[in-house]
């Protein structure tokens, strides 16, 4: 049986325990005006102050979906499209991408607009961020199901497992590297 997303029952692991949520039910927009003091030494912002956005954004966003505290395990393919400058009010918008028993995949998408101009935002950055939910002890606990909603959402969805098993079997061959190098006598 497959639900929205396409997914087997199989690839959703205890899937119906949990009742579901709605991509739009845990969806956000962080916006922020960008100030003298988030400037480097170029005049733009700080690619890190950026980063912060979009950290607490997701974060937001997985808390929401998952009922409680949830912590960054990942941030992948962090991309500065273009500069932001003093004055941009920066919206950062994100959504539950995908669940697994324990994480989600947050996506984020960040805009710019001058503050004093009618033109509509640009796009200057985005990310994927993996988030693990954890009781009040810091230990894994299980998240609902994302249940995407429109076709963008299970694009997202099936983009976000394609992200998962690449981080995986990354994952899988730096450690199976370090072993061979260790065997090997190799210290490092």
């Amino acid at each position: 049986m497959t639900d929205q997303a396409g997914a087997t029952r199989a690839e959703t692991p205890d899937a119906t325990d949990i009742p579901g949520k709605p991509t739009s039910a845990s969806r956000t927009t962080l916006s922020h005006i960008m100030t003298h003091n988030d400037t480097n030494l170029l005049g733009t912002v700080h690619g890190g102050v950026i980063m912060k956005l979009v950290d607490d954004a997701a974060g937001a966003v997985a808390g929401r979906h998952s009922g409680g505290p949830a912590v960054t395990a990942s941030m992948d393919e962090m991309a500065f499209l273009e500069p932001v400058r003093v004055g941009d009010l920066v919206h950062v918008k994100a959504q539950v991408n995908w669940t697994g028993r324990t994480s989600m995949e947050v996506g984020v998408r960040v805009l710019a607009e001058r503050w004093n101009e009618s033109a509509p935002p640009t796009q200057v950055g985005s990310a994927y961020l993996v988030f693990a939910a954890v009781d009040a002890d810091g230990k894994p606990r299980r998240v609902p199901p994302v249940i995407p909603e429109t076709d963008r959402d299970r694009r997202r969805y099936q983009e976000a497992q394609i992200r998962r098993t690449h981080r995986l079997a990354r994952r899988r061959a730096i450690m199976e590297l370090r072993e061979r190098r260790a065997a090997e006598g190799f210290e490092d």
